[in-house]
């Protein structure tokens, strides 16, 4: 079974899936953030084990992508170095799928499915 949060990093400048690419997940708690996942995307662009499932619980929670380092593994220059997502789980029953499309000058995301 896969993670309740899930991702998919897509390449728009090359159109292709961004594999390599790190990505840590962190819940929002009274001192900060804290850490509950990390990984990094395959050869399709997705992370499907962030977090075992039913350990996703309501509150605030951030995605990292350390996009810089795929971008300069590429030889492409980039303005991003990080890109973070902040988003709400108002129920830990659902499946949150975040996908992120990144250029080296831009970058847009949804609630996926």
């Amino acid at each position: 079974m896969k993670s309740p949060v899930t991702t998919h990093v897509l390449d728009t400048a090359r159109g292709q899936p961004a594999a390599g690419v790190p990505v840590v997940l962190e819940q929002e708690t009274a001192g900060g953030f804290t850490r509950v996942g990390q990984g990094a995307t395959d050869a399709d662009g997705r992370l499907l084990t962030l977090l075992k499932p039913g350990a996703l619980t309501e509150g605030v929670y951030r995605l990292t992508f350390e996009v810089g380092g795929y971008f300069r593994a590429l030889g492409a220059p980039a303005f991003w170095r990080d890109v973070s997502i902040e988003f709400v789980v108002r129920d830990a029953s659902a499946h949150y799928h975040v996908p992120l499309l990144v250029s080296p000058f831009g970058y847009s995301t949804y609630r996926g499915s």
